[in-house]
């Protein structure tokens, strides 16, 4: 239970227990943008992992250079299956004695039991501390000074704005995306929230839901574990390379994946964003099949992707992140196959509820990796 959810307007997210808007989703978008209100976040996980060898023992499991990071830096990183899917992205902080693990939801008890396992001998201790921690997030403004002067115990503020030494982008483009992004999240004690919803009732902030938080992520092409990783991700096809992934580290699990994809090959996907028609009035579902134009109406035809999440940007309109097969040409036109059953490609296309045209705008291009060049063997 979260106090915020008693904020006048608040409609909340069933299975999340906190607000996804409080009755005006682009109003809440635009004042979060600016710096003006905050976002509940206590449905995501906390862990604390101290002890002296914590730093080392970290990296020597996760995807980014950890080993000698100076206390308050923030940083993500990420742990990978041995075939270099992601299983777990992680924000991390240390603050000198302790280093805060942030997850999404779902994630910080498999992790927990995880990383305990993986003790050994070594000088750790791990916790999840999701029932006595829970971030607040804001952007560059008045709510981020507001949350700061409330001594929180930790303080992680997202990397996404550059890339990270070790680090690389695809995404081709003088002024990226995510260039201003300034998301921060604040951790405090779970009795502590109360009183920051107090402050939002007493008009000291606003508060805006996690809509307006996804539609800012989609629009900086943001990845989140929640929304865009599913079983066969990869860092490369999101253009997680930027900051979760440090690529001349030492050996971790994975890695022979994320180096063999960078190096020699291409990810088998690509991250897009759709610019969708408005002329409906709606968005697709998350999983939404998407087709090339003229080919979503047509019984057999094969999708070219999937959407992973959409939403209503208070300044572009209707946009969804979507991951394509890397052979979709650059410039294809596409279709969303919208409505509940958009996402399932047996059920019979009259009965989906409506295919929605989009363009779209390349973050992963489709030459993406192959960075390095292996002179080929003569032949006699």
């Amino acid at each position: 239970m979260t106090a915020f959810r008693e904020l006048p307007g608040a409609v909340v997210v069933r299975d999340l227990g906190v607000p996804a808007h409080y009755g005006e989703p682009l109003a809440e978008q635009r004042a979060l943008a600016e710096g003006r209100a905050l976002v509940d976040l206590s449905h995501r996980g906390v862990i604390i992992v101290e002890g002296a060898d914590r730093l080392s023992w970290l990296h020597s499991m996760t995807s980014q250079q950890l080993a000698g990071l100076r206390p308050g830096i923030s940083t993500e990183t990420m742990l990978l299956d041995p075939n270099g899917r992601i299983e777990r992205a992680i924000r991390l902080v240390d603050d000198g004695e302790r280093a805060w693990l942030l997850v999404d939801e779902g994630s910080a008890e498999p992790l927990t039991e995880f990383l305990t396992r993986m003790r050994f001998a070594l000088r750790v201790s791990v916790r999840d501390a999701s029932d006595e921690f829970a971030a607040v997030l804001a952007f560059a403004g008045p709510a981020t000074e507001l949350l700061r002067a409330a001594s929180p115990a930790a303080i992680w503020e997202d990397p996404w704005r550059g890339v990270l030494p070790g680090g690389v982008q695809y995404a081709k483009t003088e002024a990226h995306a995510g260039a201003e992004w300034s998301a921060t999240q604040f951790i405090f004690p779970r009795a502590e929230l109360a009183g920051l919803a107090a402050r939002v009732a007493a008009g000291e902030t606003q508060a805006a839901g996690l809509l307006a938080l996804d539609a800012l992520e989609v629009r900086a092409w943001r990845p989140a574990q929640h929304a865009d990783v599913d079983e066969r991700a990869i860092p490369h096809e999101l253009d997680w390379l930027r900051t979760a992934v440090h690529l001349t580290k030492g050996c971790y699990r994975g890695q022979e994946t994320i180096a063999k994809v960078h190096n020699l090959g291409h990810p088998p996907r690509r991250l897009v964003l759709l610019h969708l028609d408005g002329s409906g009035g709606s968005l697709p579902e998350a999983g939404a099949l998407v087709f090339r134009a003229g080919e979503a109406q047509t019984p057999d035809a094969r999708p070219v992707g999937r959407v992973t999440r959409a939403a209503l940007h208070y300044e572009w309109g209707g946009i969804a992140l979507a991951l394509l097969k890397r052979s979709v040409p650059e410039d294809a036109a596409l279709e969303v196959r919208g409505g509940e059953n958009g996402g399932d490609a047996k059920v019979p296309v009259s009965e989906v509820a409506e295919v929605i045209a989009a363009a779209q705008e390349v973050i992963v291009p489709a030459d993406a990796g192959a960075a390095r060049e292996i002179p080929r063997l003569k032949r006699l």
